[in-house]
């Protein structure tokens, strides 16, 4: 069980010295906290700046985003991946159009049933932007509270966060906003992953269970519980006489839905197979070059590409014919293809 020292006090006055000048921080407009909070899952916050203020250029408010065209939504977020959170952030803009008369929600309980928006996401526009006392337990949370009590429950399940979200409820002072901010900026800049935390530079490093006992390499305790799937893929980058690029809308619903791809097949192919599939698509192969390796890493699954290039002489209509310039400024293709583009 968790049970947390008094670490209010400290905790304010390290990051009242400490806090970082960040874009979203500028305001404490909910529609900029939750844009920032939603592109920072998966996301580092130097890589996320620039797309955060792309984005916020292109649809300064709820209302543009929930207009906003699919594909150049998609376009906005290119880069960031796990596209579902871009649809997502535009379905939940739309239900706050309909149901909130375009305000965006005050109260923790409505801010959590909007699509994409998890407890973490809700508990942090709620208590930032409305001083609403409820926590925002994330994965720097989670290794600041394992560390500073000791706790060896396995941060990855459930049941664990769910324990740590109720001991930090218990304590959370009358600004639970700053303390959850703080308690996370704590994570971000000092209690490091992977073994190397800067105790020197924390201020609660004399009540820190890990600190005392020598435990910072142990704790938190990760422990995966599902295997990773590899899938192995031939990439083609088909060019017609006319230099433009073959690509294709992915149809259905699953991984990377509605985005735009080289086309691609499951296995890797031979040179043979290759010119014998580009003539079943109704085309006739000029030439076909193996181009480049390439990996892309999702949550569940690796993919192992291998890319060829491969001239034709009759474009046909099975693909959508694009220019490079087009592609680079107007479709939306997913990063796991973007080492074809070299």
């Amino acid at each position: 069980m968790y049970t947390i020292p008094p670490i209010a006090e400290p905790l304010s006055a390290w990051f009242a010295e400490n806090r970082r000048a960040l874009p979203w921080r500028e305001d404490r407009d909910p529609y900029h906290v939750w844009i920032s909070e939603i592109m920072l899952q998966q996301t580092r916050i130097e890589a996320v700046k620039k797309y955060y203020a792309r984005f916020t250029e292109a649809l300064p408010d709820i209302r543009a985003l929930s207009e906003c065209p699919e594909e150049k939504l998609l376009k906005l977020w290119e880069g960031l991946g796990y596209y579902s959170r871009a649809r997502n952030l535009q379905k939940a803009a739309r239900m706050i159009v309909t149901e909130f008369g375009g305000r965006f929600p005050e109260h923790y309980a409505d801010i959590v049933k909007l699509p994409g928006v998890g407890e973490y996401t809700a508990g942090a526009v709620a208590s930032l932007c409305f001083n609403e006392k409820v926590t925002a337990v994330d994965g720097n949370v989670l290794r600041v509270l394992s560390r500073l009590t000791g706790d060896r429950r396995n941060v990855l399940l459930p049941e664990t966060k769910k324990a740590a979200t109720k001991e930090l409820a218990a304590v959370l002072p009358e600004q639970p906003g700053a303390f959850n901010e703080a308690l996370m900026e704590l994570g971000e800049l000092v209690c490091l992953p992977n073994g190397v935390p800067l105790c020197g530079r924390c201020p609660l490093r004399e009540m820190c269970a890990a600190c005392r006992d020598g435990l910072t390499e142990e704790l938190p305790v990760r422990e995966k519980q599902t295997k990773r799937r590899k899938e192995e893929k031939t990439v083609l980058l088909i060019e017609d006489g006319e230099g433009r690029i073959a690509i294709e809308k992915r149809k259905g619903p699953g991984l990377l839905s509605g985005m735009y791809q080289f086309p691609n097949v499951n296995g890797f192919l031979t040179e043979t197979e290759i010119g014998s599939l580009v003539k079943e698509w109704g085309m006739e192969p000029l030439s076909a070059a193996f181009y480049r390796d390439a990996k892309h890493v999702f949550t569940h699954i690796d993919w192992l590409m291998k890319g060829w290039r491969v001239r034709v002489q009759n474009a046909g209509d099975r693909f959508l014919w694009v220019s490079p310039r087009e592609l680079a400024e107007t479709y939306p293709l997913p990063t796991a293809f973007k080492p074809f583009l070299q």
